[in-house]
C-alpha cells in the first residue's frame, strides 16, 4: 500500500499533534503542518500533500478563505474540514467552498480515519 502524504492545519498546538497521532497510526505521513490558513496555501503549493485537514478558525487567513485558494490553485485537492460542531454554519460554508467533508472536535479516532479513508 502507498503511503498518503497528508498535510494538517490548525492554529492549535495540541488538535494538530492529535490529527498527526490518528493519521501516523494509520500508516500515512504528515508532511506538513501549518498554523493558518496562509501557511497552509503555501505549504499545499510546495509539498502538493494528497490531503489536507482545515481548521475553519484560524489567524491571518481562516480556513474557508484557504480551501477557496487550495482549489483555484490545485482543482483535485481534498480537503477536509476539522470543526467544532457549534460551527455548523461555517462546516456548511466550507463544504459549498469545496471542502470534501468534515470532521466535528473532539474527535473519535474511529471517525476520523474513517472520514480520512472515504476522502
Amino acid at each position: 500500500m502507498t503511503s498518503r502524504r497528508v498535510l494538517i492545519s490548525d492554529d492549535a498546538a495540541y488538535v494538530r499533534l492529535a490529527l498527526r497521532r490518528i493519521v501516523s497510526a494509520h500508516g500515512w505521513d504528515v508532511v506538513g503542518e501549518a498554523e493558518n490558513g496562509a501557511q497552509a496555501v503555501a505549504l499545499y503549493k510546495a509539498l502538493a500533500p494528497d490531503l489536507v485537514l482545515m481548521d475553519i478558525e484560524m489567524p491571518e487567513m481562516d480556513g474557508i478563505s484557504a480551501i477557496r485558494a487550495i482549489l483555484q490553485a490545485s482543482p483535485e485537492a481534498k480537503i477536509v474540514v476539522c470543526a467544532a460542531m457549534s460551527k455548523n454554519n461555517q462546516i456548511q460554508e466550507a463544504v459549498a467552498a469545496g471542502a470534501r467533508d468534515y470532521i466535528v472536535k473532539p474527535f473519535r479516532d474511529e471517525k476520523v480515519w474513517e472520514t480520512l479513508s472515504a476522502a
